[in-house]
């Protein structure tokens, strides 16, 4: 195998016949479904047997109070589906990896996700 690394700091490999044969063979391609705002909105106004307006305010509604309530209190529990809730994240050092240099990286808040059991049971 050939890696050939590029000036925007990319890199490409070139693999032998050989290689390519085994690679085939050892990498399976996993499916990615991907559902958009609107596709989600659609499917909820179908299964709820409701306009595609009314299940986007409802979409928008949801997302608005679980914003709002991470910005008080920090977290909110959907039981069965998980928990969302804001960590603070402390000032770090970090590297600028196209100088190398040290730079500093401010405090900041994050939210984090942790699925619930029913939602990792219907995953598996």
């Amino acid at each position: 195998m050939k890696v050939c690394f590029e000036k925007n700091g990319s890199f490409a490999t070139e693999l032998k016949q050989g290689d390519k044969d085994k690679a085939k063979g050892s990498q399976q391609k996993k499916e990615v479904i991907k559902m958009t705002k609107g596709e989600l909105v659609d499917k909820m106004a179908k299964d709820v047997g409701i306009s595609k307006t009314a299940a986007g305010k409802a979409l928008a509604s949801m997302t608005e109070n679980i914003t709002s309530a991470l910005k008080k209190n920090g977290k909110i529990t959907l039981i069965g589906f998980g928990t969302f809730s804001k960590v603070r994240l402390k000032a770090r050092k970090g590297r600028n990896p196209g100088t190398g240099e040290t730079i500093k990286i401010k405090a900041s808040n994050a939210v984090r996700f942790k699925a619930g059991k029913t939602l990792k049971q219907a995953i598996k």
